[in-house]
């Protein structure tokens, strides 16, 4: 499958669901976290999560992640979805970058702009994705491909 085809299949599979699973490590001992998240046009994604949090800690010390996006499926269908790493960081969110994120996910952009603010509140984070997996019957076939990667630019 060429990489435009892995490329459009990440773009449509991202649609089809509002959270990932977010792999963290610190001092060798993995956790993974459920966020909500968007994506912009060069597919980074974008959570908010509080720091007080395991894995926006560990992200503060290791900002190495990876996770996983699956397309809710009932059983009797063959799950499709995403695999990614990159790197997380926190950023100062734009106008843009609150806007897209509440509305992917038809949250309030005054009440998240307000939790942004408070001093222990909530913050923003990007994911800079420099691999993704596609896995699933992504070409219609009905067959599941695995390990199918593409490098972002």
């Amino acid at each position: 499958m060429d990489s435009q085809l892995v490329e459009k299949s990440i773009r449509e599979l991202i649609t089809k669901t509002p959270h990932l699973s977010l792999a963290t490590v610190s001092e060798d001992r993995p956790w993974v976290c459920e966020v909500h998240f968007a994506y912009d046009d060069e597919l980074n994604l974008y959570f908010v999560s509080k720091l007080s949090t395991r894995h926006c800690q560990e992200i503060a010390s290791n900002p190495y992640v990876a996770g996983n996006i699956i397309k809710q499926h009932p059983l009797t269908e063959a799950p499709s979805g995403l695999y990614f790493e990159g790197m997380a960081e926190e950023i100062i969110p734009s106008e843009e970058d609150v806007v897209r994120y509440c509305t992917a996910l038809g949250r309030d952009i005054t009440q998240l702009k307000v939790q942004l603010s408070e001093p222990n509140g909530r913050r923003m984070f990007r994911i800079k994705v420099s691999n993704w997996a596609v896995f699933g019957n992504i070409d219609g076939s009905g067959h599941a491909k695995h390990g199918l990667k593409w490098s972002s630019k």
